[in-house]
């Protein structure tokens, strides 16, 4: 069975809607997730069954599940929509894993929904694999990620600007609830689905506080310090997601919606590669001030819980706020000095991570190689921008100052910095061949690699010759 319960519908009625996938045509895999299927406990001869492709693509329904599409709201660039929702995505249910972990089960492009609006509830099919793609590129650089667990080509095509293969994502996540649902609770000025809905967080991922005397308050203060741990292991690899509004930000701390995101390539605090981000909002270097912003949204929706006395909650909810810059950056300091190897602490460490960066920027240098070939790579060139500084460096990490041999100190660099990143180039070679020719070898071998980053492969670790030039990533919807 691919699901065995629906603990959403412990919640209050208006945070979902039920529904079922519309069926489609001609479905067929195009990828499967083998790795995930077996951390879900998954029978694997079930899962390549007819019965399983069926329900997978949305032509069938599992008899014991009880599918639903979410309601929530969002700020979607800066600007409140009362109600979102999932407009082409439906819930089946979840899994329980061997490990006894909880996982929702969804099925997105499934069709239409009480939120679909104008839309038609469909994805096209190169969206999906690039979901797959990237999704597996951050599980595998530890990162907290959505993951998926089949692409299904729907036999059907979907009109975007041109006639498109439709697509069918099997995600797999932690949960769905974003910040956007606490958004949508609270704007109808209701707090008792405000409650039950941080109940319900609190039991699903952060059961350590069901006793706690103060347990809003303290899972604001988790949450916040998941997504600081989050948006800085992104900047450490270099990905921008492209669409951070609200109701793209997963309070489990997973990284969700994968639409107009990519890995920057030289460094540059202002990429911007999302063709709708037209003023840099979610830029690589926002990124972290973004999430700050978002996460005010929250704590605002959770106000009533924090205090009976409204003046005492809203100085706690902004004591959080404002404590997340600081947070972030501890974050992101710690693993910028894993990334150079100082495996102490000195207070010139700063200086040097912020001079190095500068020297990157100006002198236009690739963000993933540059690390590799600081970390000793042989396949990189450390670049004559860099020499200066990597003296500096080089004296920083003698023994005496970093309590560990030289040797010892390259080998962690090397386990913590990537020589394969899901490239640009290389997603979008993977896509056309699969939209435009119907070949997902390629996009096979490709995740093939990303599962192994620190692995330097001849032909996933170069970088792009020209950069990337003007190179877009769309929504996808």
């Amino acid at each position: 069975m691919l699901v065995r319960s629906n603990s959403y519908l412990q919640l209050p009625p208006i945070f979902y809607e039920r529904v079922r996938p519309t069926p489609v045509q001609a479905p067929s895999f195009v990828a499967f997730n083998e790795p995930l299927a077996a951390t879900l406990g998954y029978d694997h001869n079930y899962l390549h069954s007819p019965e399983a492709l069926a329900i997978l693509s949305g032509t069938s329904v599992q008899p014991n599940s009880d599918p639903i599409a979410l309601a929530y709201s969002g700020h979607q660039f800066g600007h409140f929509v009362p109600l979102l929702g999932d407009g082409r995505a439906v819930l089946l249910g979840e899994i329980e894993s061997p490990t006894a972990m909880l996982y929702d089960v969804q099925l997105k492009g499934s069709g239409k929904t009480p939120f679909s609006r104008r839309g038609d509830g469909r994805a096209a099919l190169g969206p999906m694999m690039r979901e797959y793609i990237i999704g597996e590129a951050l599980h595998a650089l530890g990162i907290p990620a959505t993951r998926t667990l089949a692409v299904v080509a729907s036999g059907e095509t979907v009109l975007r600007e041109r006639p498109l293969p439709g697509g069918i994502q099997t995600r797999i996540a932690r949960s769905h609830i974003r910040i956007g649902t606490f958004e949508y609770a609270a704007s109808r000025g209701d707090a008792t689905a405000v409650k039950a809905l941080a109940d319900y967080v609190i039991r699903r991922h952060y059961p350590e506080l069901s006793d706690h005397d103060d347990a809003y308050y303290e899972l604001a203060r988790l949450v916040f310090a998941r997504q600081a741990q989050l948006v800085a292991q992104w900047m450490h690899v270099g990905f921008i997601h492209g669409v951070m509004n609200t109701d793209n930000i997963a309070v489990s701390g997973e990284s969700i919606d994968f639409g107009p995101c990519a890995f920057m390539n030289h460094y540059d605090p202002n990429t911007v590669f999302s063709s709708i981000d037209q003023h840099g909002r979610y830029a690589y270097g926002a990124q972290p001030g973004i999430l700050q912003w978002n996460l005010a949204r929250f704590v605002e929706a959770l106000v009533p819980l924090l205090e009976s006395d409204s003046d005492r909650a809203l100085v706690r909810a902004q004591e959080l706020v404002d404590s997340f810059p600081a947070l972030c950056s501890d974050y992101w300091h710690r693993g910028m000095r894993q990334k150079l190897g100082l495996l102490t602490s000195e207070p010139g460490d700063s200086a040097l991570i912020k001079d190095l960066l500068e020297a990157m920027y100006h002198a236009k240098l690739d963000y993933t190689t540059t690390f590799r070939a600081l970390s000793g790579d042989t396949t990189c060139r450390l670049p004559e921008a860099l020499q200066n500084l990597s003296a500096v460096w080089e004296s920083r990490v003698t023994p005496d100052r970093n309590t560990r041999p030289r040797e010892e100190t390259l080998c962690t660099m090397q386990r913590t910095n990537p020589a394969v990143i899901a490239r640009n180039y290389l997603v979008e070679e993977a896509l056309t061949a699969g939209v435009e020719h119907h070949d997902f070898s390629v996009m096979n071998n490709l995740v093939t690699s990303l599962r192994d980053p620190y692995t330097p492969h001849v032909r996933y670790s170069l970088a792009p010759h020209d950069d990337d030039p003007g190179y877009r990533t769309f929504c996808g919807t």
